[in-house]
């Protein structure tokens, strides 16, 4: 699938609050990350970018953990400036990281649950090789083959998710020392289908996740039909998060 970069900018722009009040996992995940850093990078990254920075659950996480001099903060839309404290030494990269220039001579790259929405992985991670000084460090958390796996079950829609083993493969091709990969199933739960939706569209991740799919009322109606093979006993529906974490760093 090719993403188309301005929809999944206006629906994450459009989301901007509703995304902070209801992005848990995501919140849970940067913590993660964040937790695993601690375990292996020093506390001392004095150049750090971040790759879809939204609201900053990651960059608050890594402020209050690590000694940082100067931020690099990516993301597609401006609006995001609006959740970042002023007194962070921040440089903003706003645009699609695919064509912007990355600065050279950094001590870590970061991102938090936005890789997904990459077009050419492989070419963003060599420039990120590239970029980074040597034994720099890549941490990320992305999602997995299983993310939303619901949603794409139901509709045939979804993004295209590496396998945890490609993401090694891939690393080490390119000249990185996996240092520590995981991943994890986590599952949130709704009163009903509908607020399933709702919560996808809350947290804007409509923008690409279910892009192609156009609802009409009666692809609605079938849709929440459809949704109850997913019904726990309970009277819950499900939603899968799959994450993949990630921390790598660059070979001399």
């Amino acid at each position: 699938m090719n993403l188309n970069k301005s929809l999944i900018a206006q629906r994450f722009a459009k989301a901007g609050q509703s995304y902070t009040e209801q992005a848990i996992i995501q919140k849970q995940i940067s913590q993660h990350l964040c937790q695993l850093m601690q375990g292996y990078c020093p506390e001392h990254l004095p150049h750090i970018l971040e790759i879809g920075c939204g609201s900053g659950n990651l960059t608050q996480q890594l402020a209050s953990n690590f000694q940082v001099e100067q931020w690099y903060l990516n993301d597609l839309y401006p609006q995001v400036q609006q959740h970042f404290q002023s007194n962070l030494p921040i440089q903003w990269m706003i645009g699609d990281i695919e064509t912007l220039d990355l600065p050279l001579d950094l001590n870590a790259i970061v991102s938090s649950s936005a890789l997904q929405w990459i077009n050419d992985l492989p070419a963003l991670l060599t420039r990120c090789h590239a970029a980074l000084k040597k034994q720099g460090w890549l941490s990320f958390s992305t999602f997995g083959i299983d993310n939303f796996t619901e949603i794409k079950q139901l509709t045939g829609q979804g993004l295209d998710y590496w396998s945890i083993n490609v993401w090694r493969q891939q690393l080490e091709q390119l000249g990185f020392d996996v240092i520590w990969l995981e991943q994890q199933h986590l599952s949130m739960q709704f009163e009903s289908p509908k607020a399933v939706l709702k919560h996808l569209k809350a947290t804007g991740v409509t923008g690409a996740s279910v892009q192609q799919q156009r609802w009409t009322k009666q692809s609605l109606i079938d849709f929440y039909e459809n949704y109850q093979k997913f019904k726990l006993e309970n009277d819950q529906y499900t939603l899968t998060y799959h994450p993949v974490y990630c921390i790598a760093r660059r070979k001399e």
